[in-house]
C-alpha cells in the first residue's frame, strides 16, 4: 500500500481521488464547458478541432443519427428542416411564447393550440427543447471526456438571469438527460463575476453591470456583490438582438447596393449563404480594420468602418435604452456601478464599447474571452462545490428535490436539489375533472421522474373547492422551506381563497448512503424516465384534447357542416385509438391531424359566435 505524505508539514495526504466538477455555459449560439488546473479555469476544446466553441447547432441525419457541433451548422443551407438551432430560446417555453422565432427558421416548431411546452418535429419524431438540449451537453461531456481521460458525471451549468423556474428546471432536466448530476444552475452574470474574479473576497463590495451581447441575444444585469453573495438586482435585454443582427444588416446593405432580390436570395440558398459568412468576416475584419472587401460569386463587396458602425449604431441605440431601464429597476445611478463588465463575442465591435464608456462614465473592462467567461465562471463555481477553495462560505442547500404527484404518477419538482435555503417556491395548478371539489397533494422527495421511484414525505387534501369546470381553478401550490429543514406546503384556490397547508419535518431523515444510490438511480434510468415522462405527458395532453373536442362538436352542431363533424369524430377517435395503444409520437402525430383539422372550424365558430353575439347591439 502506498501513503502520500506531504513534506512540507509532515501530514499524511488524502489519496481518495476527487470528481472533477466541469462548469458548462449553455449557449444560444454556442456552448463549452471548462475545468479548473492548478487552481485556474481552462476550457475543453472540441475533439473535432482546437476550438473551445461548440456551435449550438443539431443536425439529424436520415438514419436518425445526430451530428452537434460544426459538422451540424455546416447543413443549415442545404438541409434546414433538419436542422435545428437557437434551442435555448425554446427551453420552458409554450408555442404562443416562441411564435415570433418560426418565421426565421427552417425546422417545425409545433403548433398545438395550447400552453403546452413547444416541441419540434423532425421527420416522424418529435422533440422537445429539453432533448435536443441534452443532445448538446452530451457533445460537451464526449469532448471534456476525451480530453480528460476521465468520466464527467457532475456539472455546474448557467442560464440567463432571466430564466424563470421552467426553463431552469428543463435546463436541468437536461443536464440529467445527458447523464450529468447538475450540482447547481448558476445566473451567467454571476458566474462572469466569478471568472473576474470579483466576490471571492468575501470582505470586498461590488456593484456591477454585466452587460452580455452574444450572437443572438442581449440581456444586461446589475449585481450587488457582498459577503460573496451575489445579488442580481435587475435584469432587461431583448432574446431577438446579437451579433447575428449586425450580420443582417450587412447582408442588407450589400443586397440593396448590388440590388439582389429578396426572390433571388431565396432561390439561391448557397449565396444566401455566402453573403451571410462574409457579413460574419466582414464584422470581425472592421472590429479591428478600417476597411474589408472580398468577392462573393460575381459580386465585389466592400465596406468601411464608418458605414458599418451607421449601420449597427440603431441596434446597439436598444442595448443602452435596456441599460437605463435595468439601472432604473435597480434604483441605482451609473456613478453607483463600480465595474462594467462583457461578456459575449459581439462585444468586441469597438462602438459598442465606446457607447458603453459613454453612457456608465467608465471603461468596461474586456481583459478576458468574452466568448469564454460564463464557462471559466462556472467552473469556479463548480470548484467552490467540490470543496476546494475552502475560503469560500456556500450556504446549505437541499439534499434532493421536493415536488408533488402530478395526473399520471409523475414527479413535478417545486424545489429543486441544491438550492439555497431557506427557499420559497410555488406553483400554479388546475382540476382535471369537472366539479372537482377536493384535491389530494402528495408530497415527494427524490430525483426521478415517477413518484413511485421516490420517497413519500407526507399527503393532505385542499377541500371545497367551488365547482367548476375542468382547467378552470387557479390552484397554487407553494413550498416554504427553513433554515432548519423544516418543510411548510401550503395549497390555496386563488379565485375562491380556499386554503390549507401542512408541515412536514425531517425532509433531510434520509442517510448519504440512500441519498447517494437515489441520485446514481436518477442518472442511471434518466433517458428511461424521460421517455417515460413524455409519454406521460403526451398521454394527460391528448385526453385534454379529445375530452375538449367532445364538448365543442357538441356545443357547435349548428355552425359545423355534417362532414366537418364527421372528420374531427374520426380523428379525435384517432386521437383515443393512439392513447391506448401508441406511442409518444404516435400520440403527437394523431393529436397534430386533429389539430390542423380543428383549428379552421375553432375560427369559424369564434366568428360566428361573435356575429351572434354582436346582433342587435348598438353602435
Amino acid at each position: 500500500m502506498k501513503i502520500s505524505i506531504n513534506l512540507k508539514t509532515g501530514d499524511v495526504a488524502d489519496s481518495t481521488p476527487k470528481d472533477i466538477i466541469v462548469g458548462i455555459d449553455l449557449g444560444t449560439t454556442n456552448s463549452l464547458v471548462a475545468y479548473i488546473v492548478n487552481e485556474q479555469p481552462v476550457t475543453v476544446k472540441s475533439k473535432y478541432g482546437q476550438r473551445s466553441l461548440t456551435p449550438s447547432v443539431l443536425h439529424f441525419n436520415e438514419d436518425g443519427s445526430i451530428v452537434v457541433g460544426d459538422k451540424a451548422k455546416d447543413y443549415l443551407v442545404s438541409h434546414p428542416e433538419r436542422t435545428i438551432f437557437s434551442v435555448k430560446r425554446l427551453m420552458g417555453k409554450s408555442y404562443a411564447d416562441v411564435s415570433k422565432l418560426n418565421s426565421s427558421i427552417g425546422y417545425e416548431i409545433i403548433d398545438q393550440d395550447t400552453e403546452s411546452l413547444v416541441k419540434i418535429k423532425v421527420d416522424n419524431r418529435f422533440y422537445t427543447p429539453t432533448e435536443l438540449s441534452a443532445e448538446i451537453l452530451k457533445s460537451l461531456k464526449s469532448d471534456a471526456e476525451h480530453q480528460l481521460k476521465t468520466t464527467i458525471s457532475k456539472a455546474v451549468i448557467t442560464v440567463p438571469a432571466y430564466f424563470n423556474d421552467a426553463q431552469r428546471q428543463a435546463t436541468r432536466d437536461a443536464g440529467k438527460l445527458a447523464g450529468l448530476d447538475v450540482l447547481r444552475i448558476v445566473n451567467e452574470p454571476t458566474a462572469a463575476s466569478l471568472a473576474y474574479g470579483l466576490g471571492l473576497d468575501k470582505n470586498e463590495q461590488y456593484k456591477v453591470a454585466v452587460y452580455d451581447l452574444g450572437g443572438g441575444t442581449f440581456d444586461i444585469s446589475i449585481l450587488q456583490i457582498e459577503d460573496g453573495i451575489f445579488d442580481v438586482l435587475s435584469t432587461h435585454g431583448d432574446t431577438f438582438l446579437g451579433g447575428d443582427d449586425f450580420d443582417r444588416a450587412i447582408m442588407a446593405f450589400w443586397t440593396e447596393k448590388h440590388s439582389i432580390s429578396i426572390e433571388k436570395m431565396q432561390e439561391d440558398p448557397a449565396l444566401n449563404q455566402a453573403l451571410r459568412l462574409a457579413a460574419e468576416k466582414a464584422k470581425m475584419v472592421l472590429s479591428k480594420e478600417n476597411t474589408f472587401e472580398t468577392n462573393v460569386e460575381q459580386y465585389q463587396l466592400a465596406l468601411d468602418k464608418a458605414t458599418f458602425e451607421n449601420l449597427i449604431a440603431p441596434l446597439i441605440d436598444k442595448t443602452i435604452e435596456s441599460c437605463i431601464q435595468a439601472l432604473k429597476d435597480s434604483k441605482l445611478t451609473t456613478a453607483e456601478i463600480d465595474k462594467v463588465i462583457l461578456v459575449g463575442g459581439s462585444t468586441r465591435v469597438p462602438l459598442v464599447k465606446q457607447r458603453l464608456a459613454e453612457f456608465f462614465d467608465k471603461t468596461p473592462d474586456d481583459s478576458m474571452n468574452p466568448d469564454e467567461v460564463v464557462a471559466l465562471g462556472a467552473a469556479i463555481q463548480a470548484d467552490i462545490l467540490a470543496g476546494n477553495r475552502k475560503d469560500i462560505l456556500l450556504l446549505d442547500v437541499t439534499p434532493l428535490s421536493l415536488g408533488i404527484e402530478t395526473v399520471g404518477g409523475l414527479m413535478d419538482s417545486i424545489i429543486a436539489r441544491n438550492s439555497k435555503v431557506p427557499h420559497r417556491a410555488a406553483r400554479q395548478y388546475t382540476t382535471s375533472v369537472d366539479g372537482q371539489k377536493n384535491l389530494r397533494i402528495s408530497v415527494f422527495q427524490g430525483e426521478r421522474d415517477l413518484v413511485v421511484h421516490n420517497r413519500k414525505l407526507g399527503e393532505f387534501t385542499l377541500k371545497n373547492i367551488p365547482a367548476m369546470a375542468a382547467g378552470i381553478p387557479k390552484i397554487e401550490v407553494a413550498f416554504i422551506l427553513d433554515a432548519d429543514g423544516i418543510l411548510t406546503v401550503r395549497a390555496k384556490e386563488l379565485r375562491s381563497n380556499v386554503e390549507t397547508s401542512v408541515e412536514i419535518k425531517s425532509t433531510y431523515g434520509i442517510s448519504e448512503e440512500e441519498m447517494a444510490l437515489m441520485l446514481i438511480d436518477s442518472i442511471k434510468n434518466a433517458e428511461e424516465d424521460v421517455k417515460k415522462r413524455a409519454l406521460l405527458e403526451s398521454i394527460n395532453e391528448a385526453n385534454n384534447v379529445t375530452l375538449a373536442t367532445d364538448k365543442f362538436l357538441i356545443q357547435n352542431q349548428a355552425i359545423l357542416t355534417a362532414e366537418e363533424i364527421e372528420t374531427a369524430t374520426l380523428l379525435n377517435a384517432a386521437l383515443k385509438s393512439s392513447v391506448k395503444a401508441g406511442t409518444k409520437d404516435d400520440i403527437e402525430a394523431a393529436m397534430k391531424r386533429l389539430n390542423d383539422y380543428s383549428t379552421p372550424l375553432a375560427h369559424k365558430a369564434l366568428d360566428v359566435n361573435i356575429g351572434e353575439a354582436l346582433k342587435g347591439a348598438k353602435m
